[in-house]
């Protein structure tokens, strides 16, 4: 039997480049360099038919370390809660009050960037704090 070695996480979403721009900032991710003999992105993105232009999109880990993220359009929008979500960790390690502050801090970073916050997760004696948020096109995830 064989192992996985790496996963891409994928989004369905409206606004591909839209969303992925917004995840590399959230992440510290980067846009791949384009396909060979194309000058950019958008460049590739008019060699393309029109029903496929801006279709899709992807960010990866500078580091090669975390998985690649992939930004597909489809024509419906979110109506429910998604059942996958990212978790952002950005208080790992961290407890009490420097937890929520540390956490507070990154969720303003992302709130300028388009997020939007959703609720506070208190700590209960057995989970450490967390925020609720979601992404610029409405897909939850968690600020942990």
């Amino acid at each position: 039997m064989t192992s996985v070695k790496q996963v891409q996480i994928t989004f369905d979403c409206a606004e591909p480049e839209r969303v992925a721009r917004f995840w590399c900032e959230v992440l510290g991710y980067v846009v791949p360099p384009p396909p060979e003999g194309f000058a950019d992105w958008d460049e590739f993105n008019r060699s393309l038919p029109l029903e496929q232009q801006d279709s899709a999109f992807a960010c990866v880990d500078p580091t090669g370390a975390g998985p690649r993220l992939f930004f597909q359009r489809v024509p419906e929008g979110k109506v429910a809660k998604n059942r996958v979500h990212l978790d952002v960790r950005a208080g790992t390690g961290l407890v009490g009050e420097e937890r929520l502050t540390t956490l507070e801090a990154e969720c303003a970073r992302l709130v300028a960037l388009g997020a939007t916050r959703l609720y506070l997760l208190p700590a209960d004696g057995v989970e450490e704090s967390c925020i609720a948020m979601q992404d610029v096109e409405g897909n939850e995830f968690c600020l942990d």
